[in-house]
């Protein structure tokens, strides 16, 4: 066997494999790999747009915090403000009964002062008549003398 023809047989069976490889292996391999960087950019992509959205939903959430935060510390002065109106309107209404109680209790003592008074007095006025019954020794009819009865007890 000649060196030279199986030199030459070697590179036409290369040669045919070659353009075999190229026609009919290349083409998928190469749309395979194409696809499979294709899905790969495609994921990277995805995940460049997750993140990106994750971010933007991390803000909105710290702005709602803290919009929500700002919501209860409003509502929380609102409700101090409340109960601080509502202490007040209790104070005053409690100093309006104590001033009623008081001003009641005052015309209850004046009146039972002005009672005893006028018992004491229609005493004052009893015992005179008896005085007088014992100073004159005869009998003092109080409905004669009820004129007079009641002067003297206006002067008592």
């Amino acid at each position: 066997m000649n060196l030279n023809a199986t030199l030459f047989a070697q590179l036409v069976v290369f040669l045919i494999l070659a353009g075999f490889t190229m026609k009919f292996v290349w083409p998928p391999l190469m749309k395979a790999l194409d696809e499979r960087a294709e899905r790969i950019a495609n994921g990277l992509a995805a995940a460049d747009r997750g993140k990106a959205d994750l971010a933007a939903a991390e803000k909105r959430v710290q702005a709602e915090m803290a919009g929500a935060r700002d919501e209860v510390q409003k509502r929380i002065v609102d409700a101090e403000k409340r109960a601080a109106q509502i202490m007040d309107a209790a104070k005053q209404s409690a100093h309006d009964e104590g001033v009623r109680i008081i001003a009641a209790a005052q015309a209850d003592a004046e009146q039972q002062v002005t009672r005893a008074r006028e018992e004491l007095r229609a005493q004052v006025a009893a015992l005179a008549v008896q005085g007088a019954e014992q100073i004159l020794k005869r009998e003092v009819n109080a409905a004669a003398h009820a004129d007079l009865l009641s002067k003297l007890s206006t002067e008592l």
